[in-house]
């Protein structure tokens, strides 16, 4: 999991302004990582426990 794979996100985000809430890629691995404070990478795992 690298910052370009919020790439995406972010142009998102720049282009909603406050209207962006969060985003969020899921991926294989096991931990919840923070790129930036409305990024997450949060495993796929995740879509099945709290």
């Amino acid at each position: 999991m690298t910052a370009s794979d919020f790439a995406g996100l972010r142009r998102v985000e720049q282009q909603a302004g406050d209207a962006f809430t969060a985003g969020v890629v899921l991926y294989a691995g096991s931990d919840s990582v923070s790129f930036g404070p409305r990024l997450k990478a949060l495993p796929v795992s995740a879509l099945w426990h709290l």
